[in-house]
């Protein structure tokens, strides 16, 4: 499943910053702007994993995985 996301990004001074919007603490910052998209897309695909690892240990065993559409 191909997901998207939105990131919010603004130059700062020499700084690039950005933010996730759908994924609280999904942050970075960068010297340019496509090292900056490179590092919110990198640090989002570590974000998710951490989440999913963590939601499936929570569950113990015996749990069922659901695709949900919004």
């Amino acid at each position: 499943m191909n997901q998207t996301y939105t990131a919010v990004v603004k130059q700062d001074g020499p700084w690039w910053i950005g933010w996730v919007e759908e994924v609280p603490g999904v942050n970075c910052q960068e010297r340019t702007r496509d090292e900056l998209v490179e590092s919110l897309r990198v640090t989002l695909v570590e974000a998710l994993e951490m989440n999913r690892d963590e939601a499936r240990h929570a569950a113990g065993g015996g749990y069922e995985e659901l695709n949900i559409a919004v």
